[in-house]
């Protein structure tokens, strides 16, 4: 007697894609190294998702509306809103432990800007993040830990500085990437801080 197909769940199947994506990038990653990482066969994930390409979009998918849940585990951990908005800025270093990770991460990224549904997909995590940075910006105001800044305007910068020193610290590659972009984030919200 043959035992039972384990079941997984999608999402547990879509963090291995994630995963597989860091070690391999795009170009490499198949349905069969991806199924190898939750122990499935290949054809369970032909049958749910039907194509590489499809798995990708669906990965893709999965970052929509995060960042409301995210936030929900954060205010549990801190009180300040200011504390919170360092934590979520740095929750970007996670996408990379190497920087080879990073190039592979990178890799995937030009894939968003080329393919209409992925850039699409991309595009309103952005806006998401966008947002959430706002709203955390506009809290710290009221908690009086900011000032003299215009949260909606300040939100993509803080997003800027935090993707980009992702990037300047692969090519550095000095300290780990949450202390390089920490460093970065500190300077870019040094003049709104009500105490320093």
């Amino acid at each position: 007697m043959s035992p039972r197909p384990r079941k997984v769940d999608d999402a547990e199947i879509l963090a291995a894609t994630g995963r597989v994506v860091g070690r391999v990038g795009p170009a490499r990653i198949t349905l069969a190294l991806v199924a190898a990482e939750v122990g499935l066969a290949p054809a369970t994930l032909i049958q749910r998702f039907g194509s590489k390409r499809r798995l990708l979009i669906a990965f893709a998918e999965s970052g929509r509306g995060q960042s409301e849940a995210f936030l929900e585990g954060l205010r549990r951990e801190h009180r300040s809103p200011l504390a919170i908005l360092r934590a979520f800025l740095l929750c970007f270093a996670d996408m990379a432990s190497t920087p080879e990770e990073m190039a592979n991460h990178l890799a995937f990224f030009q894939m968003d800007l080329t393919d209409p549904i992925l850039r699409k997909l991309t595009l309103e995590v952005l806006q998401d993040n966008e947002a959430t940075v706002a709203g955390l910006l506009e809290e710290a105001v009221q908690a009086r830990e900011v000032a003299g800044c215009d949260p909606e305007e300040l939100a993509p910068v803080l997003l800027t500085v935090a993707h980009g020193s992702l990037l300047t610290w692969a090519v550095h590659r000095t300290g780990t990437a949450r202390e390089w972009i920490a460093r970065y984030l500190e300077t870019a919200l040094r003049p709104y801080l009500t105490t320093r």
